[in-house]
């Protein structure tokens, strides 16, 4: 079982690349390839596109985190999981796929997403959260209508998959904001577990003082 990190963004909303920011006195990303590793044989981590460690003629400078192999990411978040696959041996019969951005991801997240997959019923497992807020749909400074809430989830990552299910999803090249998508494209099954409301995506530059603050809390 192999694990690919995803830390190919260039952080746009965030204001430049958070995956190599410092968090409790650690890369952001080193959090998730540690989690990662506690269940897989072996880790890949997808850093922004351009030179990166781990491949021939690939520059030495490039931060590892702790992975054992380090490639260098697409223009897209498919593109980059797809570079993370390339690197992950054909013997691995499951692949899970977890977004540096959530560093906050345990543990216990990275076992139930996995043990799903072994458990059978389902090519892919994913965790999710119930929508609290309302939603509405809005354009042009207008409210359109109102979302029906019932049946409606917030995905989180590390989403773990059947290797060869995730291979054949992305050999398709289709763009998704999340692997769990692709499959859905396919008609292959995906089931969900719980997730937590303290795996928190990293997007705007306030959002690493709260995961400050949730490591300073566990920490007491």
């Amino acid at each position: 079982m192999w694990a690919i990190v995803v830390a190919g963004g260039s952080g746009r909303r965030f204001g430049g690349p958070k995956q190599f920011l410092q968090l409790a006195g650690r890369p952001v990303a080193a959090w998730s390839v540690d989690a990662a590793r506690s269940v897989s044989d072996g880790v890949v981590l997808v850093v922004p596109g351009g030179p990166a460690s781990g491949e021939p003629g690939c520059s030495p400078g490039t931060p590892t985190m702790g992975a054992d192999v380090v490639v260098a990411g697409g223009l897209s978040r498919a593109e980059s999981v797809r570079a993370g696959l390339a690197a992950v041996p054909d013997e691995a019969a499951i692949i899970v796929v977890h977004d540096a951005a959530r560093p906050l991801a345990g543990v216990p997240m990275f076992v139930a997403v996995v043990e799903a997959v072994r458990a059978g019923g389902a090519e892919g497992a994913v965790p999710v959260l119930p929508v609290a807020d309302t939603l509405k749909r809005a354009s042009g400074g207008r409210v359109r209508s109102t979302v029906d809430r019932d049946g409606l989830v917030a995905v989180q990552t590390p989403q773990a998959f059947v290797a060869s299910t995730l291979r054949a999803a992305h050999r398709t090249a289709g763009e998704a904001t999340d692997d769990a998508a692709l499959l859905e494209r396919l008609g292959a099954a995906v089931c969900t577990v719980s997730g937590d409301p303290r795996n928190v995506k990293l997007t705007r530059p306030e959002d690493l003082e709260v995961a400050e603050a949730l490591i300073g809390a566990a920490a007491r």
